[in-house]
């Protein structure tokens, strides 16, 4: 039972890959070249529709495009009748995916849309149906069948659809010169908007000051400043507030196993003289890599102007909980 359950599963998924060579090799170049240009000359918003799955593939067409550099929304045909087409300018574009190309919403949206002068692209199954009759520009999508046993259900359809789609969002995002930087900015939850947009004073942690003492301060002053914002360890700093070293936690508990008097020891014989820094501006995932990829991995570091000032004082913990 199990083999042939796995059989079924292979069935319906020969068949999608199928159903989609057959649809390329019937591609016409013309009808995308048209398709891209009405896209890139879009002055508003391009405006995604269908009913049903494919309504359902259109509104995924509108996230693909939106995220992509085309700004996009999905309008829903039935609510479009009952006062939604206000959202639409004539600046707009119209991509409308439908199968049969025959469905009453679909068709008298069309209608006010044509009369409104707006530009339709249709992503269809039949390209003789009424809505292509009323698109400005046909992709066929079309189908021998479906890649349920009934033949029935939208599977391979929406499939073809699906793939037409994000085809075009794909040829038009690098006709723009669409790049990684701008897709972290679409993406900034994402990993890679992260990894792109973070910069180290991102996740400085500075509600209770920098922890930085003055040379010559005494050891209960570097206490004080480690303790104070719990940091893991404090900036060395001269005179005129440029960096000179850092005593971190391990540091101190390195001194004190060397020596019983710690206390009466000077700050400066016990910190790391002139500690690997980044600057301000610098990419967290820089800070994060060069603070991991040492022999003796470093908990924290100094973040500093172009002064060399200290600006705050980076945890490895942060960088990590940012999700780097």
């Amino acid at each position: 039972m199990k083999d042939d359950a796995y059989i079924l599963y292979q069935n319906s998924y020969r068949m999608q890959i199928e159903e989609l060579q057959g649809n390329f090799a019937n591609l016409q170049k013309d009808s995308i070249r048209k398709a891209i240009d009405l896209i890139l000359n879009c002055k508003g918003k391009l405006v995604c529709t269908g009913m049903g799955k494919s309504g359902l593939i259109a509104q995924k067409l509108a996230a693909t495009f939106s995220s992509t550099g085309t700004p996009a929304f999905f309008l829903h045909p039935g609510e479009s009748l009952h006062g939604d087409l206000g959202v639409l300018q004539k600046s707009d574009l119209v991509l409308l995916l439908a199968k049969s190309g025959e469905s009453d919403e679909v068709i008298r949206m069309q209608q006010v849309i044509k009369k409104m002068e707006i530009p339709i692209i249709s992503i269809l199954g039949k390209a003789d149906s009424t809505a292509g009759k009323m698109s400005d520009v046909i992709i066929l999508a079309s189908v021998s069948r479906e890649a349920d046993p009934l033949n029935l259900a939208p599977t391979a359809s929406t499939t073809v659809s699906l793939v037409v789609g994000d085809a075009l969002a794909s040829a038009v995002s690098e006709i723009r010169g669409f790049n990684p930087e701008n897709f972290a900015l679409f993406h900034p939850a994402g990993q890679l908007g992260k990894r792109l947009l973070l910069n180290v004073e991102d996740l400085l942690i500075q509600d209770k000051g920098i922890p930085s003492v003055k040379i010559g301060a005494t050891m209960e002053d570097v206490l004080d400043a480690i303790t104070r914002p719990n940091l893991g360890g404090a900036i060395m700093v001269d005179e005129d507030g440029c960096l000179l070293g850092i005593i971190t936690d391990g540091d101190l508990r390195r001194a004190i196993i060397a020596r019983k008097e710690i206390m009466t020891a000077s700050p400066e014989s016990i910190m790391t003289k002139n500690p690997i820094s980044v600057k301000k501006g610098t990419p967290a995932i820089e800070a994060l890599n060069l603070m991991e990829n040492r022999p003796s991995q470093l908990s924290v570091i100094p973040v500093v102007d172009e002064n060399k000032r200290p600006v705050g004082l980076l945890r490895l913990h942060d960088l990590v909980r940012a999700g780097l």
